[in-house]
């Protein structure tokens, strides 16, 4: 579709509710204004907001709305590609990181203690980093009908990602990484002298920190796994339509029934009053964290990233474990209820959870709710935030957000009926 095609009919099915109408256009035009920085090689780094650094994760989210209107316009396709680019660079340079700056100029946390570089803002090793970048260039595919992008580099950076997540199946034998930051929140390093908490070898893949940013617990994060199983997928696709190399689907085929396999083995468990649902991380010996996190890959998120279908019985289960008081992160107050977050205060309601709640959602009457919780929690703003007090959205954090604008803009074309091919 056109963009003013896309914008119009959001116009005409919100007409009833106009501050939507109204937050969905600033919020559309947030990301299109404010965080594309054009480089003389085409490639596009893009800000995050409020921190001057690209996010391999924040880019491609940030950039997830324009998909609709890509195959017709060719200033979002040459964003979109030059994004593209621009991640594969960053993945070839260090997969382990998960933030960059625009320039070789040493900002961000350079004294961690960790192999750091200086066009690496972070380097605090997340899988799905390296999910969500080979997720846009799938999408993008499938949007848009362009191709031009599946080229050697992007090859690369695939059979990069492959075999980073083979060594970390054995962390505690194959792996050099670790990471160390003095003087900080517990939830910002990573114990054991810098290599995370004993882990077994399950067939899952290790993962230091959760899409939050923040330290695992147990290095099985069960969410990002699954996004990891469904960009195999997409991987072992554009191997057989682009390049045809027997040993990366050999590679890709593999790993995808062993996570796959892990998943099942060690992701499951069962709690009182729900029967089997998924923990968020298990160090595969038996020990869970019952939990789930604002940030995507999320348990709640499952449909969302094609892992599972939104009547999934196992699914079911664990949404509903989630939107429950026994999730310590879910959050009931006088103007909304939602999933919050470790890495915001205690009763901070996250605006991308309840996109997430929203798009996943089955009931009509859900998603009705969950408008009406952002109408009411945008703090005057006219955008969203990234969490925001359950009883006063005027206490938020993060004035600038855009993956957040992005999940919100994303989440009212899916009510508008307007869903990203896959």
């Amino acid at each position: 579709m056109k963009e003013e095609e896309i914008l119009q009919l959001v116009r005409e099915r919100m007409k009833d509710r106009p501050k939507i109408v109204s937050m969905f256009e600033n919020c559309y035009q947030d990301t299109l204004e404010k965080t594309i920085i054009r480089q003389e090689d085409g490639q596009v780094f893009m800000l995050t907001g409020d921190i001057p650094a690209m996010w391999l994760r924040d880019s491609t989210n940030q950039l997830r709305p324009y998909l609709l209107a890509a195959e017709d316009n060719e200033r979002i396709r040459q964003i979109i590609e030059g994004v593209l680019k621009r991640q594969c660079r960053c993945i070839c340079l260090d997969p382990y990181a998960n933030a960059f700056n625009e320039k070789a100029d040493n900002k961000g946390h350079q004294q961690d203690d960790t192999k750091m570089g200086p066009m690496i803002w972070e380097r605090k090793y997340e899988i799905d980093s390296l999910c969500y970048p080979i997720q846009l260039a799938y999408l993008y595919w499938k949007n848009s009908g362009r191709t031009s992008h599946f080229d050697g580099d992007f090859k690369y950076a695939m059979e990069t990602v492959l075999d980073l997540w083979i060594k970390e199946q054995d962390h505690m034998k194959n792996s050099d990484y670790t990471f160390r930051r003095a003087n900080c929140p517990e939830t910002d390093t990573l114990p054991g002298d810098g290599k995370g908490n004993p882990v077994a070898v399950t067939g899952m893949t290790w993962s230091g920190f959760r899409p939050s940013d923040d330290s695992c617990v147990y290095g099985y994060l069960i969410p990002s796994n699954m996004f990891a199983v469904v960009v195999l997928g997409y991987m072992l696709e554009i191997n057989r339509a682009f390049y045809s190399d027997p040993i990366l689907e050999q590679k890709a085929d593999r790993l995808r029934r062993e996570i796959e396999e892990g998943i099942r083995r060690y992701g499951l468990t069962q709690v009182d009053g729900y029967g089997e649902i998924y923990a968020y991380e298990t160090d595969g010996f038996g020990s869970y964290v019952l939990m789930d996190d604002a940030n995507v890959p999320s348990l709640l998120s499952m449909p969302y990233y094609h892992y599972c279908s939104k009547e999934d019985s196992a699914y079911l289960r664990t949404r509903r474990w989630v939107l429950s008081s026994q999730n310590p992160y879910y959050y009931e107050g006088t103007a909304a209820r939602g999933v919050g977050s470790p890495h915001t205060p205690k009763d901070y309601i996250w605006h991308i959870a309840l996109a997430i709640q929203g798009m996943t959602a089955v009931d009509p009457d859900e998603k009705e709710r969950i408008l009406d919780y952002f109408e009411r929690t945008d703090a005057g703003c006219g955008v969203v935030h990234e969490g925001f007090h359950k009883d006063d959205p005027f206490k938020f954090t993060r004035e600038w957000f855009s993956w957040s604008n992005a999940m919100f803009v994303e989440f009212v074309l899916s009510v508008c009926g307007l869903e990203i091919k896959s």
